[in-house]
């Protein structure tokens, strides 16, 4: 018999009349002949009511007694979810963290987990009855309660599916399901029929709110099929699945994140070490960073860009101060007031002209851009926070996003559309969890080079909102397909843009910036470099496990290898070095996480 998991979250069981449309909902699962495992949050606002209550009694309380206060909150949701089921006639039992089986770290408010046993929960199925389990909690292995921290209702539901083997994860929720972007800020958002994990990583970790990314990492890791659907009707939801061969989307979503505050660090020496010393720091303060950007260096000089949340901004330019002090950096600049507004889609990949649609549309809003970032499926641009509500609108109505189908960005083409990825096998999924040693250890998948690239550099451009548009229109034209691009403004109204195309095309590609260039920007520098190799570490949860960047670094330094770019995403890191130190590069990054 296959096996649901059924996820409810605090607003779909806030009262007893919502606790009864669950059970209703997990009872016709098990009458359609499903086994049914049902994963539910504390009730409404309780954990919020619970946490006003300890700091009514503590200014600081001690995170053990914290996890031992807040886990009592989905133990009440489970029971009464059980008797709800037993009022409809059917078999349930509820279930803690700890009677399932699950086993965590030792990290209070945040723990990960580090497996589940799944012999109490077969055997309830095995009897019939519906399996109610706490979301959020789990043990450690000297049985102290452990909470996981944010999204940890969903992470265990995702879990319990891979552990289960189970055919479907439905998520219910308050909302329709995925969107292009937030309906509260773009009233004709469309919902999103199927969207692939790398799409739904990309927008979780940019902003979107529906599911925390922990989860998806999961459903990734494990190939679990997910489906958000709305707790109030029958609506079909969103499907989250591995990419299918079907024709994607050029751009399916626009995020945001609005409290972004920008450091960067001016001067620094370009020389192997460098970086690592710097994210070495920020690992070891656990200091999630966020866009980091770095442009080809000039004159034995760099310069670096990193965002992080304004409320991580004093503990970062703590720890940033006296790196660069350390490294012997010229300056160091800090900017507030920031959001970032970003475009997902696999479909990108596969066309030109899409970076170059986007700048037109944030140019004609008249939008400075502070920094740029890329990866293969995703565009994030920083801008000034008072303007970032006009950005959503107009990038959203730019690619047509309120469309069925929307249109392509309108000076591309088409390239080789052979990137589509079909759904694991019951093999390849068994293998992954069988070299998992633990459950969310963090997972870097591959990690290949490209020396078939050619990096072009722009320096002293003037800071002006219709710069990028310019260069990459004319690029688009030319039909050249951009892959890296890094934006950046280190010094007050001058910019800077690298970006990589094919090799083949970077001789044509100059022919068209140097015409470019001389008609619009005179004073502005143009170099190439064909030497290059650009990296890229490809995982899960790259953003935010700050020990990754840390660890690429070190290994790179410890091998004297230099970095000349950086871009950043939620599944990948681009690092561009030279080409005689690819093969070195690609040997020492694998032997480092264990890639064969």
């Amino acid at each position: 018999m296959s096996v649901i998991v059924q996820k409810f979250g605090g607003t779909s069981v806030a009262n007893a009349e919502k606790i009864r449309i669950a059970a209703a909902r997990a009872v016709k699962a098990r009458q359609a002949g499903h086994d049914v495992v049902v994963v539910v949050s504390a009730r409404g606002h309780k954990t919020d009511e619970l946490i006003d209550l300890a700091r009514s009694i503590t200014s600081t309380p001690r995170p053990r007694e914290m996890d031992m206060l807040l886990s009592t909150g989905e133990q009440e949701s489970v029971a009464l979810l059980a008797m709800a089921v037993h009022e409809l006639g059917q078999e349930a039992i509820s279930l803690t963290g700890a009677q399932i089986g699950v086993l965590t770290d030792t990290t209070h408010t945040k723990a990960r987990i580090v497996s589940i046993s799944t012999a109490r929960i077969r055997e309830h199925l095995a009897a019939g009855a519906i399996v109610i389990a706490a979301g959020f909690q789990g043990v450690d292995a000297a049985m102290n309660i452990t909470t996981l921290g944010r999204g940890g209702s969903d992470t265990t539901a995702t879990a319990l599916a891979a552990v289960l083997d189970a055919e479907l994860c439905e998520i219910y929720t308050d909302v329709e399901g995925v969107f292009t972007t937030d309906p509260r800020v773009v009233s004709d958002a469309r919902k999103v029929e199927r969207i692939s994990y790398d799409e739904m990583l990309e927008l979780a970790s940019l902003g979107a709110g529906v599911m925390h990314s922990r989860s998806i990492e999961f459903a990734k890791k494990y190939a679990v099929n997910l489906r958000v659907r709305p707790s109030y009707s029958d609506g079909p939801g969103t499907l989250i699945a591995p990419q299918n061969g079907t024709a994607q989307p050029v751009v399916t979503g626009v995020a945001f994140v609005r409290n972004e505050a920008l450091i960067t660090l001016i001067g620094l020496p370009d020389q192997p070490g460098v970086m690592s010393s710097l994210f070495t720091a920020l690992s070891s303060a656990r200091i999630p960073v966020d866009m980091v950007v770095q442009n080809a260096a000039a004159e034995g000089l760099a310069n670096v860009s990193f965002t992080v949340s304004e409320e991580e901004l004093p503990a970062a330019m703590e720890v940033v101060s006296a790196a660069a002090r350390a490294l012997s950096a010229q300056a160091v600049h800090k900017t507030t007031g920031l959001s970032k507004v970003s475009i997902v889609g696999h479909g990108m990949q596969m066309h030109t002209g899409v970076a170059a649609r986007m700048f037109q549309i944030l140019s004609d809003s008249h939008m400075k851009i502070h920094v740029v970032t890329t990866s293969e499926i995703k565009i994030s641009v920083l801008i000034d926070s008072d303007r970032c509500n006009d950005a959503i609108l107009a990038v959203h109505d730019g690619f047509g996003l309120n469309q069925p189908t929307p249109p392509l960005p309108g000076c591309g083409r088409p390239a080789d559309s052979g990137n589509s990825v079909a759904p694991a096998s019951d093999e390849v999924v068994a293998d992954i969890v069988s070299r998992l040693s633990s459950m969310e250890s963090i997972l870097v998948s591959d990690i290949t080079s490209d020396t078939d690239q050619c990096r072009i550099s722009l320096s002293n451009l003037p800071d002006l909102p219709e710069v990028a548009c310019t260069v990459f229109a004319a690029v688009a034209e030319g039909g050249i397909l951009v892959d890296l691009i890094v934006q950046n403004t280190p010094r007050a109204g001058i910019a800077s843009i690298s970006f990589t195309v094919p090799a083949a095309d970077g001789p044509r590609c100059l022919q068209l910036l140097h015409t470019v260039l001389s008609s619009h920007y005179p004073a502005a520098v143009l170099n190439s470099d064909s030497e290059i190799c650009k990296l890229i570490i490809t995982g899960i949860g790259l953003r935010s496990h700050t020990d990754v960047g840390r660890r690429v670094f070190r290994t790179l330094a410890e091998n004297r290898i230099n970095v000349d770019m950086i871009s950043t995403s939620e599944i990948k890191i681009s690092i561009v070095v030279g080409s005689q130190e690819s093969a070195r590069a690609l040997t020492a990054l694998r032997t480092e996480f264990q890639i064969a």
